[in-house]
This record gives C-alpha cells, sequence and structure tokens, in this order.
C-alpha cells in the first residue's frame, strides 16, 4: 500500500521524502495524528525543497526465523530504496536533536540526492545487510516504542526539521 500526501515534483534540486514501513497502520488515533503531521509536512516542505510523497506499506513477513523474516523485509527495503538515501529507525541508531536531524536532510538534499527513505522495520528490526547499506540510523530513545507511536513520532519530527529549515523560530535555540 502507498499512501501519498504530494504530487510528484520534478523540479531540479527537490529532493522526495517516503516512509517505508513494515506492518500496516490501522485506522484509529495514531493513524489520524500521524496523518495530520504528514499532511503539514508535505504542505511546508515544498518551499525549501524538498517533498513528502508518501508511505509504502509492506506485510510483515510469515517467515519461520526470526532471520528469515528479517532478510526477506530487508530485501524488499533495499529494492524500494535504490538510488535514495537509506534512514532507518534502529534502536542501534544515533539520537539526534531535531535540529542535527534537519541539517542530515539538508545535506542530503544539497548533494544531489533526489529521495530520502525512512524504513521503519518489523517487530524482529532490522536486517544486518539494511544497517550495512544505510546512509544514517536514527533512534528515538533506548525504550522500545509501538510500531504506531513511531510513526506518529517520526511524522511530527518530519514536520518540525520543515519547519526548522524553513527558518521558522525554534524554541530550543
Amino acid at each position: 500500500m502507498f499512501r501519498r500526501y504530494a504530487d510528484t515534483l520534478t523540479s531540479e534540486g527537490f529532493i522526495r521524502i517516503v516512509i517505508h514501513a513494515v506492518g500496516r497502520m490501522k485506522a484509529g488515533p495514531e493513524r489520524e495524528l500521524a496523518d495530520r503531521y504528514l499532511d503539514r509536512a508535505a504542505k511546508a516542505g515544498p518551499a525549501i525543497g524538498m517533498e513528502l510523497a508518501g508511505v509504502s506499506e509492506i506485510p510483515e513477513s510469515r517467515a519461520r526465523s526470526t532471520l528469515e523474516r528479517k532478510r526477506e523485509e530487508g530485501r524488499k527495503l533495499l529494492d524500494f530504496a535504490q538510488g535514495g538515501a537509506l534512514i532507518l529507525l534502529d534502536e542501534r541508531g544515533k539520537n539526534l536533536s531535531s535540529r542535527e536531524l534537519g541539517d542530515r536532510f539538508a545535506s542530503f538534499r544539497d548533494s544531489g540526492f533526489r529521495q530520502i527513505v525512512m524504513a521503519i522495520g518489523g517487530p524482529d528490526g532490522h536486517d544486518d545487510a539494511v544497517r550495512a547499506a544505510a546512509d544514517l540510523s536514527i533512534s528515538f530513545g533506548a525504550q522500545t516504542w509501538p510500531h504506531q507511536l513511531v510513526r506518529v513520532m517520526l511524522a511530527e519530527q518530519l514536520y518540525r526539521l520543515i519547519t526548522i529549515l524553513s527558518g521558522h523560530p525554534y524554541h530550543r535555540d
């Protein structure tokens, strides 16, 4: 499933942002909140050369072993992310501030990448091959978060980093 938040932009200098998630987010308050932030990000992004293209969801693997599940999900992710910057949400990732994450996005955009794929793994996490291929791994802390809340937090951070890069006052500065 792919939910689109903006029409595809073809202008030079724009970078597409896509969220790739293992598992489907059901209707409910978490999805409504995530969609609200993603809609805001989609409207604000073009002013700074960023297009929120949408959310790609793939079903969780039904393979028997954890290793097989992670590999199967990882292959799909790597196929999807070809040619773009790959950012993993991963418990082993770096704990970046909103401004630092925004600076990384701007760096990817300014260095010629045409797409950023933000990847949320399945319940077993990311395969080692995916971790090795990632351009950046980030974490929302050492705690374990339900996937629905991770999506809300990611959506909010995308909106926040776009507003920071747009020059809106940021209360943490």
